[in-house]
């Protein structure tokens, strides 16, 4: 199965923006799931993380799941984030296959068929 990398903004101005933010990320990610693909949603997997370490220990993480995956799907408003923006140069960097949400998901879901 093509793993997909979900990337998109985090963090926000208090504890709902970035629960919305989290929920936004796992629901591109189910419908990627739906799509036959395994999504990696590094919002949901460090979400109770937030602050624990440093900055960059979590950009060094999430760069590492990127770096295993075949693909990156950005959520809508990912450039109001640093950090998708750094993922997306890092899987342009590697050539990894980039699709925009919502916009490019029936491209994307082409692509996982092997299309």
């Amino acid at each position: 199965m093509k793993r997909a990398y979900i990337a998109g903004p985090f963090r926000g101005p208090d504890a709902w923006a970035v629960e919305c933010n989290i929920r936004e990320a796992e629901a591109l990610g189910f419908r990627v799931a739906s799509m036959g693909a395994v999504p990696v949603i590094p919002h949901a997997m460090f979400r109770f993380f937030d602050r624990t370490l440093t900055d960059q220990f979590w950009i060094d993480a999430t760069l590492e799941l990127l770096r295993a995956c075949d693909t990156i799907v950005l959520t809508p408003r990912w450039e109001m984030s640093a950090g998708a923006r750094g993922e997306l140069n890092e899987a342009r960097t590697r050539g990894l296959p980039v699709f925009f949400a919502p916009g490019e998901l029936p491209a994307l879901a082409t692509w996982i068929r092997g299309g």
